[in-house]
């Protein structure tokens, strides 16, 4: 589905952040994919070279750098398909809202307890 706009899920995903809640901190965008940050740094040059982001120091902090939506990309965002839509339909369509409210409610407790875990220092 986004292989004729010369676009991967993760740029898919990075693009979506920035339409949806504006600049967006690099290293939060890593922390949300759970990517590692040279994977990352990749995966953003990329859509700055095709000119659908662009990558400037956050004036907040030197350190950061600050991903923001060009107007190209925000006139590719238009064209392209509704993953979220797509995916939700394909895997969720037919299923009771009780047995997805379950579903939500176990997934959820299993990442705060899988993430307390982590933060512990058990997972390096």
């Amino acid at each position: 589905m986004l292989r004729p706009f010369d676009l991967g899920p993760t740029q898919w995903y990075i693009l979506h952040q920035l339409i949806h809640h504006g600049p967006t901190a690099q290293r939060d965008l890593g922390q949300l994919l759970q990517v590692e940050r040279s994977t990352l740094t990749v995966i953003v040059g990329a859509l700055v070279r095709k000119g659908w982001v662009e990558q400037a120091v956050d004036a907040a902090d030197q350190r950061r750098k600050l991903l923001r939506i060009t107007p190209a990309g925000t006139e590719l965002w238009a064209k392209l398909p509704d993953l979220s839509a797509i995916i939700n339909d394909a895997a969720f369509t037919g299923i009771d809202q009780a047995d997805m409210d379950a579903a939500v409610r176990v997934l959820r407790l299993a990442t705060e307890r899988l993430d307390a875990f982590i933060e512990k220092g058990h997972i390096a």
